[in-house]
Order: C-alpha cells, then structure tokens, then sequence
C-alpha cells in the first residue's frame, strides 16, 4: 500500500478532488430542477382537473360499494337457503322418529336431494367410467392368482436364539 501511494499518491488525491465538486455540481443542478417542477413546489392546479378528479374518485368508490352490496345479498340469500334446508331436515328427522322409524336413512335421502338439486342448479357433473380392478381377484397376501411373489409368514423365534 505504502508503495502504491507513493506512486499514484498525487493522481489519487486529484482524483478524489474532482469527483467532490463534480458531485456537488450535479446535486446543485438537481435541486434546481426539483425546485422549478411546478407540482413539486405546490402550485396550484387547475380547478377543473381536481373537481374531475374527484368525481371520478366518487364514482369508481360508489360503483365498487354497490358491487360489495350485491355479493353481500347472495351470500345471505345462500345463507338463508341453507338453514332453511337444515331445519327442515331437522323437522323431518324429529318426524321420522316420533313415527319409529330410523332417521338415519332418511337423512342420507334429504342428503342426495340437497346435493342434486345444488348440482341441478350449478353444472351437470360427468358420469364415472367404470373401471374394472386391475387383476381379477388377485390378493398378494394370499398367495394365491398368480404372480411370482407370495407372502409366507416368518420363523416363530425372536431374533436371538438364546432364550
């Protein structure tokens, strides 16, 4: 390091020199120029333009509050249909077991109802392929249809011999 400044020494301190002022030219000219930008320096604007602004401004909020309004009544209207669904699911429970009978099938009824007329009213679901099962009664802890491997079970003894 000693030599290095020995030998550039000067040219190093000239160097740093410059770069000062010319650092504080440009931040000089800079804040000139930040000065003179009329919105920068608080000047006011046209009337109109503000008052347009504003209306706008109002108008996106007040569409957007009407939008929130109008989701906000279907969730409750859903709502709505859905304790209406589970009282009268309760109501025909209570029936079924005042008349003796199991409330348990019933409510699996009332359950595909609710569940196809939700479908009926959204989208039509696909029918299921079927699918057959990939080897016909094939176990591979039986030991038995076909295949190389079978399961037999292991030596009764623990894995010591010394008992």
């Amino acid at each position: 390091v000693g030599s290095l400044l020995a030998s550039y020494g000067w040219y190093i301190l000239f160097g740093c020199v410059t770069i000062y002022f010319v650092g504080q030219k440009l931040a000089e000219k800079m804040r000139a120029r930040w000065r003179n930008r009329p919105a920068a320096a608080g000047a006011p604007l046209e009337p109109d333009v503000v008052v347009r602004r504003q209306e706008a401004l109002a108008a996106a909020r007040f569409r957007m509050q009407e939008e929130l309004n109008e989701q906000a009544e279907k969730y409750k209207e859903k709502q709505r249909q859905l304790e209406e669904e589970k009282r009268r699911q309760k109501i025909a429970i209570w029936e079924s077991m005042q008349e003796g009978k199991s409330y348990k099938g019933n409510l699996k009824l009332n359950q595909q109802e609710i569940e196809s007329a939700a479908s009926a009213s959204s989208t039509v679901p696909k029918p299921k392929p079927n699918k057959k099962p990939l080897r016909g009664g094939y176990n591979p802890l039986s030991g038995e249809g076909g295949g190389t491997c079978a399961w037999r079970p292991g030596r009764r003894g623990g894995p010591s011999s010394s008992g």
